[in-house]
């Protein structure tokens, strides 16, 4: 996930150099069923604008704006859909805990050991597990390789079952 988050033409936060990595649509098609429905999505991250459009095409409602995160946003929504910018993670959970709303984040697998997510969510959160490995969108082209593995760590989504396998 990345670039900047704008709010009113001014950057409001920094991400990393490395945190402009995007989802590719078929990810966000491999999750559709499991995204409630008849629910207004927020993707919360901007990036390069390409993530809202795909939920778009999917069928769904969505707020997806150059607006900071960490401000509440001047539209209603019901659910977050998004790959927040992985350097941010703390801060990233932390705030979606203030929020206090259903949320499905694609975040590495190994943010399942880490304690801010532990602190916040504790016995609260059920994962899905993707197919394969993926390979975001850098640059504007696919990467070939990833070198970890990610997770949909979904909140309030009411899932079956607490880990889901795609």
């Amino acid at each position: 996930m990345a670039g900047l988050s704008l709010r009113g033409g001014k950057s409001m936060i920094n991400f990393s150099k490395d945190d402009d990595y995007y989802t590719p649509k078929e990810v966000f098609e491999s999750i559709k069923e499991y995204i409630p429905k008849n629910n207004i999505i927020w993707e919360c991250f901007y990036g390069d604008g390409n993530s809202g459009k795909f939920l778009k095409e999917l069928g769904f409602e969505v707020e997806h704006h150059k607006v900071d995160f960490f401000e509440d946003p001047s539209f209603n929504y019901d659910i977050l859909v998004s790959n927040p910018p992985y350097s941010m993670k703390p801060k990233v959970f932390k705030r979606l805990a203030e929020i206090d709303k259903p949320f499905m984040m694609l975040v590495p697998v190994s943010t399942m050991t880490k304690k801010f997510l532990k602190t916040y969510f504790q016995d609260k959160i059920q994962i899905i597990i993707p197919k394969t490995r993926i390979h975001f969108i850098k640059n504007g082209s696919q990467t070939n390789k990833s070198w970890f593995d990610t997770i949909w760590i979904c909140y309030k989504i009411n899932l079956e079952n607490d880990i889901t396998f795609l």
